[in-house]
Formats: structure tokens, C-alpha cells, sequence
């Protein structure tokens, strides 16, 4: 099994040497890294079109990996790896462990879950997988959990252009409730733009934030993770309403009728 790790937290953050310790440690694979070279965190789903990639080949501490480092996003490393420097596309990709949670609204804006969603797009089973520390994070049981998870996914596969979001709190585990199978919440952030001046009296503005109304919904990713459990969180990327789409079928005629009319 040829697996790819990446990340947006930086080819040098624990999260990432801690799994990719734990998979060469627990299973018999082949772990090829290629993640960015310093923090990107919350850029989304954004690729680079207007100045070159740099790709420098770096070592992980502990790890055999073959390991590269690119001034790019989590979706660039995805993206150049799959398709420049990978003699084969991998049989996984997981993005991760992140530092923090990325739940509900979150896979909107975060980078970990946007070199998931990329490894979907090119066809290449993935996940992303998340830890609900920002402070004091200890990846050791995550770490366990997702060469436990990938051994499930290649064994039995997922469908086409799907990517598991998983979110693993924070906790030893014997505190670990257990896994459920979850949907995307609703987690709101209360963001605040500091407005603040420069040294030559310039304005900017640099903005922060924090979560809060988080839902409660039954089967929602942010109920598991309140009551101690790890969510799984198939993704797909289809973004169409489908049931919508047969309201707004009844629009068709109206609208065609206008743009006949000249306007």
C-alpha cells in the first residue's frame, strides 16, 4: 500500500511526524510526504497559479519517508504530488493530524480537509483527520486511530470523490466514548476584525475569532465530539441541492420566456 501524508499545519508539525511514526511503525506501507513548508492554515481550498512551486526534498525526524517540503498550499502539495512527483498515484491520502477540530462549516475554510477534498478530485481515496487540542495537543491515540481506519478503507474501499473527515477529541483513551458515523454540523464563529494602525499610521485590520452556538443536532460531527467520541464523516463533492432542484425546474419556462422576450 503506497500512502501520501500531508497537511496544513507544515511539514514540521508533530502532528504529521507523530502518524507518519505510527504508520511505518504499526503497518507494512509505503509513506511518501509532501506538505508545505511552514503553516497553512484556514486557506481553503486555494491552488498556486501565479508563481512557481519550489520543491525541496527534507527529512522527517524518526521517519523513513520520502519527504518534500513546497511553498504552496495544502492543495498544491496534493495536487504536484499525485500528479509530478509520485511515480504512481497513491492507493490513500490522509491530511493530518491537524491541530485543532475541523467540524461542520470548518472543512469550508480549512486547509487539512482541502488536500482531502483534492486527493477525492483526482480520484485517490482520502482522509482528513483532525485533533480537538489547540494548546497542549498529544497525537498518539489519533495517530493510532487513522492507521486503524486506513487498514478499513483499503480494505474496503469508499466511493468515488469521497473523503472522511475525522475529528478525535482530546482525550486518553480509556475516556474515549467510542466512533460515530456523523454529518456535517453547523459550527458558528463569533469573528472580531482588530482595527489596528501600523507604524506609518496605516489601517489594518487582522481578524479573530472564536466558536460559539455550536448545534446540537442528533448525528451532527459536533454532538460526537461534545460527548467524547470520535466522528467519521463521509464528505462528497457534490455541493448540488438536489432537492432543489425541482423547485427551481419550475422556473425554467419563465426565465427561458424572458431571455426570448429580448429582456
Amino acid at each position: 500500500m503506497r500512502v501520501l501524508l500531508t497537511n496544513d499545519d507544515g511539514i514540521h508539525a508533530e502532528g504529521l511526524r507523530e502518524l507518519c511514526r505510527t504508520l511505518e511503525r504499526n503497518l507494512d506501507i509505503e509513506v511518501t510526504v509532501v506538505a508545505p513548508d511552514r503553516e497553512r492554515s484556514a486557506t481553503g481550498h486555494a491552488i498556486t497559479v501565479h508563481k512557481p512551486l519550489h520543491v525541496d526534498q527534507i527529512k522527517v525526524p524518526d521517519c523513513h519517508a520520502q519527504a518534500y517540503a513546497i511553498n504552496g498550499t495544502p492543495a498544491d502539495c496534493t495536487k504536484l504530488a499525485v500528479e509530478a512527483l509520485l511515480p504512481a498515484p497513491p492507493d490513500i491520502i490522509i491530511s493530518g493530524i491537524n491541530r485543532g477540530p475541523n467540524l461542520g462549516t470548518d472543512v469550508f475554510y480549512s486547509g487539512t480537509v482541502s488536500a482531502a477534498i483534492e486527493g477525492a478530485l483526482l480520484g485517490v481515496p482520502s482522509i482528513a483527520i483532525s485533533l480537538a487540542e489547540f494548546d497542549n495537543p498529544d497525537f498518539r491515540v489519533a495517530a493510532r486511530f487513522a492507521s486503524q481506519l486506513l487498514v478499513f478503507v483499503h480494505r474496503e474501499g469508499i466511493p468515488p470523490h469521497t473523503l472522511l473527515n475525522v475529528n478525535v477529541p482530546a482525550l486518553e483513551l480509556p475516556h474515549i466514548a467510542g466512533v460515530a458515523v456523523t454529518k456535517l454540523g453547523v459550527r458558528r464563529w463569533k469573528n472580531v476584525f482588530d482595527r489596528r494602525h501600523d507604524p506609518r499610521g496605516k489601517v489594518y485590520y487582522w481578524l479573530a475569532g472564536e466558536a460559539m452556538d455550536m448545534d446540537a443536532e442528533p448525528g451532527s460531527d459536533v454532538t460526537a465530539l461534545k460527548n467524547n467520541l470520535i466522528s467519521i464523516t463521509p464528505i462528497h463533492i457534490d455541493l448540488t441541492n438536489h432537492e432543489l432542484r425541482s423547485q427551481v425546474m419550475v422556473w425554467e419556462e419563465h426565465l427561458t420566456a424572458f431571455l426570448e422576450g429580448g429582456y
